[in-house]
């Protein structure tokens, strides 16, 4: 076999290797139940599936394997009409007690004709309490749309439709704990949130409104399994450590600034009865 045609074999290889790694999740492979599996319905084959809250429960799932870098995403369709006191949770955590590592998407449910809010949230080395809200620009129930986690060594970008609405940087050189140490499974939950969810638990549910569903397809999980290779977490060839993954493009900081300017409603980095001095995070920007 000559020398050329060792390499086409090798580069086809790796090609096949990288799209293995790209296929889109599927529910039936890629998911279990963690609660309430009667409130669960898969749809078109396990690409699909409704989560349903009622009086009675709530519910989730949850990743096989967890994750140690990488991007997922989910096109999610939240709870229509009056959601208030609903929280529809898609997130990655670590799964350990004492030192938690969590990134957190929370779609908090409102009022007929209010906006619906998404929360997100950071752990790191089991710290919290890092809670940013974004009204949403569009209506979210009215159709899919995309809501995305990327991690990598240089930061974590929260993503919906493509546009940034938060961005958490590793600054460890300056003290600041970021979440490297522990892989992370992905997380998705119904549930009653009432007594915080909508305006400081001020909007309770209306039951008479239940059940309420949530429709969840085209998962997508791009990354470095656990168990899998030992070196592919610090591997620095993985796409999502690449140079156009590691800051944000003009156009992606021109989103990030238009949605903060508009739509933030609350940060705890400006919450001075709560941080009389931002925390140091606050302070490295983007």
């Amino acid at each position: 076999m000559g020398v050329t045609t060792v390499l086409s074999l090798a580069f086809f290889l790796l090609a096949l290797v990288a799209f293995a790694g790209a296929r889109q999740a599927n529910f039936l492979q890629d998911f279990r139940i963690t609660w309430a599996g009667t409130h669960i319905k898969q749809l078109q084959g396990g690409s699909a599936i409704q989560l349903m809250l009622d009086p009675s429960s709530g519910c989730g799932f949850a990743s096989n394997k967890q994750y140690h870098y990488g991007r997922v995403s989910m096109k999610i369709k939240l709870i229509p009409g009056d959601s208030a006191g609903t929280v529809t949770a898609f997130y990655m955590n670590s799964d350990t007690d004492a030192v938690r590592d969590e990134l957190d998407f929370e779609f908090l449910g409102n009022r007929s004709g209010q906006p619906y809010t998404v929360q997100t949230n950071i752990y790191a080395h089991g710290k919290g309490d890092r809670e940013q809200r974004v009204n949403l620009w569009f209506d979210p129930a009215a159709d899919y749309h995309t809501y995305t986690i990327l991690w990598n060594h240089y930061h974590v970008v929260f993503s919906v439709d493509d546009v940034p609405i938060r961005v958490y940087k590793n600054n460890e050189g300056r003290g600041i704990p970021y979440p490297k140490l522990q892989p992370m499974g992905v997380y998705s939950t119904l549930w009653e949130g009432d007594d915080w969810a909508t305006r400081g638990g001020l909007e309770k549910i209306d039951w008479s409104k239940a059940p309420f569903y949530a429709d969840y397809k085209d998962f997508d999980i791009e990354g470095c399994a656990v168990p899998g290779p030992a070196n592919c977490a610090s591997n620095p060839n993985n796409w999502w450590e690449g140079p156009a993954y590691r800051q944000l493009s003009p156009e992606q900081a021109r989103k990030y600034r238009w949605v903060r300017a508009n739509y933030m409603i609350y940060d705890y980095c400006t919450d001075k009865p709560r941080n009389p001095v931002p925390p140091p995070e606050c302070l490295a920007g983007i």
